[in-house]
């Protein structure tokens, strides 16, 4: 059986490309694979954060994992920040990561132009997570990584820093390979389909929350910028707008493209926009809820506290080769 990992950052409730190309391809592949599932809660702190948000994120988010349909019982889901042995394994990579190598990152570049235009601190820590990233990655013998196309070159710097390791130290880490979904991997923003949606763009009608209320998600739906065409086809390159909504209608329902396109065909973007908003209020509502009770009834502490002792068992176990391998501390 492989083992699968993948992260998302607290930075406040998941919205609906995360969820179609995320966290619903986790609740089937925890079905068919070993999966560790973190908060990452040390990558959301190379931007300024607020202490008190920060924790009710990392519960919420946790709590919203579980909602959604993550199984603590066949899945590890615990918090990053709470396992010493990725920040250890961070510092070790870093002196065997080159500055060349991290300097051509390009969320770094897009991530820093943006907090320089904002007049803030460009710390370190964003220049460096990848490689905080790779040891998320390889602390726990990682097969495969769930990745949006926009995280490849992280995943390269991961497999690099694992190769160049092994190389000089012998045996050591697992080289991990990507898995992309084939449908899904990357939902775009409602009002601009040029860009990934996103819960940071300025204009709320871009992305739908999880946590929406019904009414707003089906204004925003409708709302949804299309083309002047007026009917649904299917043409990611020259009609990004209705295309988007179509892969969003077809991954929720499981429905092919070829299949919708034919089903609405003589119909206008109003029938079909109202099927669509029907079927994502569906898909979230109980969502909503679920997480709201999940997170009254205080079980989700105990749920992440059991997922951190199974991942400390895991994490120590590879960190301990590691330190010996590089010669750190006195055992010989």
């Amino acid at each position: 059986m492989s083992r699968i990992l993948s992260g998302i950052q607290p930075s406040g409730t998941l919205h609906l490309g995360n969820y179609l190309g995320a966290v619903k391809n986790f609740v089937k592949l925890q079905h068919e694979h070993e999966c560790i599932f973190m908060i990452v809660d040390l990558h959301a702190i190379t931007v300024p954060q607020d202490r008190l948000a920060l924790r009710k994120n990392i519960k919420e988010l946790a709590a919203l994992y579980v909602a959604c349909g993550i199984d603590p019982e066949k899945s590890i889901l615990f918090v990053q920040s709470e396992v010493a042995a990725h920040a250890e394994l961070s510092w070790i990579l870093t002196c065997n990561a080159s500055m060349g190598e991290l300097s051509r990152m390009t969320q770094f570049k897009d991530k820093s132009a943006k907090l320089e235009g904002q007049g803030g601190l460009i710390g370190v820590g964003l220049f460096a997570y990848p490689v905080l990233q790779a040891a998320d990655i390889l602390l726990y013998d990682t097969d495969m990584v769930p990745i949006g196309d926009d995280q490849k070159q992280h995943l390269e710097l991961t497999r690099d820093i694992a190769e160049r390791f092994n190389a000089r130290f012998g045996d050591t880490f697992k080289v991990p390979e990507v898995y992309i979904p084939k449908q899904g991997a990357r939902i775009m923003s409602l009002q601009d389909p040029k860009k990934k949606m996103s819960k940071s763009d300025d204009n709320s009608k871009n992305f739908i929350l999880l946590t929406d209320e019904p009414n707003v998600i089906r204004k925003k739906i409708k709302s949804a910028v299309t083309d002047s065409e007026a009917k649904v086809g299917y043409d990611p390159v020259n009609r990004k707008g209705i295309s988007n909504l179509l892969d969003i209608y077809a991954v929720i329902t499981g429905e092919t493209i070829d299949d919708l396109v034919a089903k609405y065909q003589g119909c206008g973007y109003g029938e079909f926009k109202s099927d669509l908003a029907e079927i994502v209020v569906s898909e979230l509502e109980p969502i909503a809820k679920r997480q709201q009770e999940i997170v009254a009834s205080g079980e989700i502490d105990d749920i992440l506290d059991q997922g951190r002792d199974i991942a400390m068992k895991l994490a120590m176990k590879k960190i301990s080769k590691v330190k010996h391998k590089v010669g750190l501390g006195r055992k010989r």
